[in-house]
């Protein structure tokens, strides 16, 4: 597979169509390792305990609880090996290569059955269609390490920035996590209301998942491989409050996407930018302010400056 590249800057450049066999490879076996999560991890608001998290070398769970211990399963995307460590000391590695879904998904569950961590998950990929069961799916297994590698260096970067939008909130907030139903790294923003039940929808996820994840009023955004040649940053309300598609947001680029209910900036509108960084909180900070103004939110007490001590450091 010919992967388009970039090499200089620190936002790389990564076509959607240059690693779709990949991409699709690699929703899966983030699937299998969320679903681990998801059967030992206690439920934490939102589904917020069955993520995976941006990190120096990938994708990791970090810690999960299992008994009196714990263990983690990162993807390294620089080395391109699947790590498994327990808080006993054992741990498993298992190289990230072509192989079928199938194959990985018995290897992950052979490798914690060796370290003391029986683990059993659904064995069906949620938000996607259609949806194989992981231990029949031969059809997905294509692994282009190039690519992996560069899609983690566009999560480092969104991480990062999102990690700065995020300590402008003094409210309830999501921390910058990566959820593998849609393959989309979020941090949500919340008033503090309760919202109307969600209808659901989402192909192969129960309503009941919809319901606890929208359960309260809030503001989300995000980045995912998709909507856009080289992927997307989005911005959400939920409930969309009345006046909040049609506010003029930064920069030139972004568009509100009726299609989709959110606003849509193109990932290569930021790398191309002279200050990615300040484009892409531009675009966060407006349709933030979006939902929050036209969703009557109590924005002086939600709201905080992030360098209010800094004098003092």
């Amino acid at each position: 597979m010919i992967v388009t590249v970039e090499t200089s800057g620190a936002w790389p450049r990564l076509r959607v169509a240059d690693w779709t066999e990949t991409r699709e490879t690699l929703h899966m076996w983030a699937q299998i390792v969320g679903k681990v999560r998801l059967a030992h991890a206690p439920l934490l608001n939102h589904w917020w305990q069955v993520t995976l998290y941006v990190s120096p070398r990938g994708l990791t769970t970090s810690s999960i609880p299992c008994g009196s211990g714990m263990f983690d399963i990162e993807f390294d995307f620089v080395e391109h090996v699947l790590r498994i460590r327990t808080s006993a000391g054992g741990v498993r590695l298992l190289p990230l290569e072509p192989v079928a879904v199938a194959e990985f998904h018995a290897g992950v569950l052979r490798a914690l059955d060796e370290l003391g961590v029986p683990t059993h998950i659904q064995g069906h990929p949620n938000e996607v269609e259609p949806a194989l069961p992981f231990a029949e799916d031969h059809r997905h297994h294509t692994y282009d390490p190039e690519a992996a590698h560069l899609f983690w260096r566009q999560l480092v970067q969104a991480d990062r920035v999102l990690g700065r939008f995020r300590a402008r909130f003094a409210g309830k907030v999501s921390p910058v996590h990566f959820f593998w139903g849609a393959m989309d790294l979020a941090c949500t923003r919340f008033s503090g209301r309760r919202a109307p039940a969600h209808p659901g929808g989402a192909p192969h996820c129960g309503d009941w998942v919809m319901v606890e994840g929208y359960s309260r009023e809030l503001s989300s955004c995000g980045f995912w491989p998709g909507g856009g040649e080289e992927g997307a940053f989005y911005s959400y309300a939920y409930p969309e409050p009345a006046g909040f598609a049609e506010r003029p947001v930064r920069p030139d680029g972004a568009s509100y996407s009726a299609s989709a209910g959110q606003f849509l900036l193109p990932y290569e509108v930021v790398r191309a930018a002279a200050d990615p960084d300040r484009v892409l909180l531009d675009f966060l900070g407006d349709t933030y302010e979006a939902a929050a103004e036209c969703g009557d939110w109590d924005r002086a007490v939600l709201e905080v400056d992030p360098e209010r001590w800094a004098q003092y450091r």
